[in-house]
């Protein structure tokens, strides 16, 4: 590991996938956890999602960092320690660091180790002068915080990529909350939220027509299939991604295709045709949508930046 890079690892519990994964099985209806996509497969294919033309999220919200990270740096201020949650490939914390005013410290919480200190590596070669504070803990859980060698003169949390929209809204309120305590009365959080727009643009983000997707979300069975010894047939199975207007957010599914009986774990589990599993909801949000989120967490709406056609925002959060 690089010098220069300090590792504070809280040493998170281990995932029991087992555990959750017949938990959610014996749900009505059933569900299994989204977080156990990004396996390396489910890594690699989530980069190809990206890819996609119809995946409008990552190169929009690009876009906005490119276009207006001098403007967020200006908002931000001097002295800044950023804390981002998930650490990902970087593409859009680089577009910050290279415009900070004089950044204290880069405090990125991943809960996987080495997907932590690769992440935080590439950037420690890029940004020399700015201390390296990586944390290795689950951010959905209360984080203390490694102090830099001189004191921040405000703690921002950076939350990019629509990851808020992953959470149900009462969870999303609840991790919103969180950040405002750990960023103090003179923080602020910036967040990635993608925007409610023509529905069939939505559901074809989430369904390409080249099918990586599909195959993203069904990876999540091979993985059982790998690691718990299950056997899923993955023919009988599909991906299902559709958009419900009125709560304003994609819900994927994977649906059996027929009447199965499965093993996981050494137990049988029963499909009846058409059953789907919920993997996956994927929120969208207005400008409103945006402000009540933010009240009910104790924030509110400072500034937003959004592409030229409104179609994702990068909102930044303060103490209300």
């Amino acid at each position: 590991m690089n010098a220069s890079i300090k590792l504070l690892d809280l040493e998170p519990a281990e995932d029991d996938l087992l555990g959750d994964v017949l938990a959610g099985l014996a749900a009505t209806p059933k569900r299994l956890p989204s977080k156990y996509f990004y396996d390396a497969v489910g890594s690699r294919l989530f980069e190809r999602i990206c890819e996609q033309p119809e995946y409008y999220l990552t190169r929009t919200e690009l876009e906005i960092m490119r276009d207006h990270a001098e403007d967020m740096a200006q908002a931000l201020g001097p002295g800044v320690r950023l804390v981002e949650y998930g650490s990902g490939a970087g593409l859009k914390t680089r577009q910050l660091l290279k415009v900070l005013q004089a950044p204290v410290a880069y405090v990125p919480v991943e809960i996987s180790r080495s997907a932590l200190l690769a992440s935080v590596g590439r950037l420690a070669e890029e940004f020399p002068g700015i201390e390296m504070l990586p944390v290795c803990a689950d951010f959905t859980q209360r984080v203390a915080l490694p102090e830099p060698g001189r004191p921040p003169r405000r703690t921002v949390v950076y939350f990019p990529g629509s990851t808020l929209g992953n959470f149900e809204n009462a969870v999303a309120v609840k991790l919103l909350a969180q950040m405002r305590a750990l960023v103090g009365s003179g923080g602020a959080v910036l967040v990635g939220l993608d925007r409610k727009k023509d529905p069939a643009m939505i559901e074809a983000a989430y369904n390409d027509a080249a099918g990586v997707t599909a195959e993203f979300t069904l990876n999540l069975l091979a993985r059982l299939n790998r690691e718990l010894d299950a056997d899923f047939d993955l023919s009988r199975f599909r991906h299902q991604a559709r958009y419900d207007a009125v709560k304003g957010r994609i819900e994927t599914h994977i649906t059996s295709s027929c009447a199965q009986s499965v093993s996981v774990g050494g137990q049988r589990v029963e499909f009846g045709e058409g059953e789907a599993m919920l993997v996956e909801y994927s929120c969208k949000y207005d400008q409103a949508d945006v402000e009540r989120m933010a009240a009910s967490a104790g924030l509110v709406v400072e500034r937003t930046w959004t592409d030229p056609s409104d179609w994702f925002s990068v909102q930044l959060l303060a103490h209300a």
